[in-house]
């Protein structure tokens, strides 16, 4: 899991960040806008890439997360956020653990585009929430998506069904920091470690996401779509082997390999298989590979 927020405050004074860290605007964002300047043949020209921004986006007390949809939701349905298993106001769920539909009345700052607070969403209970195989926490909130547009012209984000592919430009945006990290995908860890938790299937980023304490539970959105593909939540600060803070990643055959200052993710594609009629969690559904309790 990333650094305590107190760890990551300190870090950032001595680097001379200050309080509130500076949006870092996406490379690839800035490499799309000025290659529209330049003209080419029509049968040349690159694919648009979306501006990722903080729309939708949240804030917790201590984590980042995001208000998401599945493909089949609708606008009448109660909308959801979702941030990490380890963000639970709770605290850790154990090795093994799985929260399903316990009451929560969770609060979370909306933000705006720009990264300004529009208003507070508050949850009615934690639908999903777990830290074995992936690292995630799903949030049902006491209003509809249609309520959120009506109040705050914000449209939730929308979580990818179909695996990530190496090679993607990914921005992940923290609402705790108000700030955001531009990357690739660089591949997949078969097994990610980190001490009691183990997780399947890990995005590693690239060594340009240098994510810190308080993006647990950020979006990573493809640039190319808009949509969701994972969460952020973890990575190898000193170079540890699979202990608290330094996750090792554990090959097919065993190979245990540490990746000091690597940066990760869990893949949220096959969540959306998990929520039926009226975004309803049914784990027994066909398709749903999420752990069960």
């Amino acid at each position: 899991m990333r650094k305590p927020l107190a760890a990551a405050l300190l870090a950032l004074v001595i680097a001379g960040a200050g309080a509130a860290p500076a949006i870092a605007a996406p490379p690839q964002a800035e490499k799309t806008a000025s290659a529209k300047e330049t003209t080419q043949p029509e049968n040349t020209a690159a694919p648009a890439v979306r501006a990722v921004t903080f729309a939708g986006t949240v804030s917790l007390s201590n984590c980042s997360g995001s208000v998401i949809r599945f493909p089949g939701s609708e606008d009448d349905d109660p909308a959801m956020v979702m941030s990490n298993g380890h963000c639970l106001e709770t605290g850790f769920p154990a090795a093994g653990e799985v929260v399903v539909d316990q009451p929560s009345t969770r609060t979370f700052g909306l933000l705006n585009s720009a990264g300004s607070r529009l208003g507070t969403l508050r949850a009615s209970k934690i639908a999903y929430a777990t830290m074995t195989d992936t690292d995630v926490s799903l949030y049902q909130l006491t209003t509809t998506y249609a309520q959120i547009k009506s109040s705050y012209g914000i449209t939730a984000l929308t979580l990818n069904n179909t695996h990530p592919t190496a090679g993607t430009a990914i921005t992940v945006v923290s609402g705790y920091w108000k700030r955001t990290y531009a990357c690739n995908v660089d591949g997949f860890a078969y097994r990610l470690k980190e001490g009691e938790w183990t997780w399947k299937d890990s995005v590693r980023y690239t060594s340009a996401c240098q994510t810190i304490g308080g993006t647990s539970g950020s979006p990573v959105i493809d640039n190319a779509t808009g949509k969701v593909v994972a969460v952020n939540n973890t990575g190898n600060e000193d170079g540890g082997r699979c202990t608290d803070n330094n996750p090792c990643e554990v090959a097919a055959d065993g190979t245990v390999t540490v990746r000091k200052g690597i940066n990760y993710a869990q893949e949220t594609y096959q969540i959306p298989a998990c929520f039926g009629l009226d975004n309803k969690l049914d784990l027994s559904r066909s398709g749903c590979t999420l752990p069960k309790p």
